[in-house]
């Protein structure tokens, strides 16, 4: 691990965070048609405005891995390996549980189809994440790569999920589910020692 491979990292998953805000404001835009454009500047400023965009997320999502590191390098210190993955998964489980069914039932304003929707999105996403992690390295890193897709990713989402605002939620999940794939998938290629280097 060095410098340049982390510098790699963050410009990368900038440009990917970036390209995950366009796709999901043109989406937006295409459905609802909610932005009015009168000039070809304006679909540029448009553009402009979801990359700058994207690029936020992209370091919030940055700031959250990190958090995450961190986190998993206490766990580790602070419990056997086993009983840490059962932690992270029991973790998992109950984020999804209360993204999916208590904001609907405790806060009867909320539409159960929505966060069904959203839960499951995040789910499978995190399933398929898991399988192409394990695939890459071993089969430990199932449960860290799944609770790092659900349960970081979820408190990530806190701020939007207070809105309550559909399209806010989808504009925001987009670029981060794809930023936090993104780093989780190539963090073994970043701490991975170079060939030929010693100890």
């Amino acid at each position: 691990m060095n410098i340049r491979k982390w510098f790699h990292l963050f410009w990368t998953t900038l440009l990917i965070g970036s390209a995950g805000g366009v796709a999901a404001g043109l989406a937006l835009q295409g459905i609802s048609g909610a932005v009015s454009f009168h000039s070809l500047t304006d679909s540029f400023l448009y553009a402009l405005i979801l990359f700058g965009y994207g690029m936020l997320v992209s370091v919030y999502s940055q700031l959250g891995f990190f958090a995450y590191l961190i986190l998993n390098y206490m766990g580790f210190g602070v419990f056997p390996r086993k009983i840490w993955q059962y932690i992270q998964l029991a973790l998992a489980v109950i984020s999804l549980f209360d993204l999916i069914f208590l904001r609907s039932f405790v806060g009867g304003e909320r539409s159960l189809i929505s966060d069904l929707t959203l839960g499951l999105s995040i789910l499978f996403s995190a399933i398929a994440v898991a399988y192409f992690k394990v695939r890459e390295t071993n089969a430990s890193a199932w449960i860290p790569t799944f609770f790092f897709m659900t349960g970081i990713t979820i408190v990530e989402m806190i701020g939007v999920l207070r809105i309550g605002v559909d399209n806010a939620t989808l504009f925001i999940v987009v670029p981060l589910i794809a930023c936090n794939a993104f780093q989780i998938l190539r963090l073994h290629h970043i701490v991975r020692p170079a060939a030929g280097s010693s100890g």
